[in-house]
């Protein structure tokens, strides 16, 4: 048995990846390029040099290194942020599509 204290359904894969960050909600749809910290089933830990309003709803895509493993396309909303330091935040989505 698997004992574990982040009571979560589906484990975290901690990752330190270029992700880009697509911001559905402006007219403009706003590309930022980020790292992405931890990815599950569910979430994606985003680390991000400027902030997102929660709820905002996001395209975040991430290539893959092999190519035998499709890139990641998803879309969500932020859940969460959380500042971390000087132009440091850490933007949690809530993934709820995968192209």
């Amino acid at each position: 048995m698997v004992n574990y204290d982040d009571k979560r359904n589906f484990y975290r894969m901690m990752l330190n990846s270029e992700v880009t960050v697509t911001i559905i909600d402006d007219e403009a749809n706003s590309k930022v390029l980020a790292t992405c910290r931890d990815l599950s089933a569910t979430g994606i830990a985003i680390e991000m040099p400027h902030p997102l309003e929660i709820n905002t709803a996001v395209r975040i895509s991430v290539e893959s290194a092999n190519s035998a493993v499709q890139p990641l396309d998803a879309k969500g909303k932020v859940v969460r942020v959380t500042e971390e330091g000087t132009d440091c935040y850490l933007v949690g989505v809530n993934i709820s599509e995968i192209d």
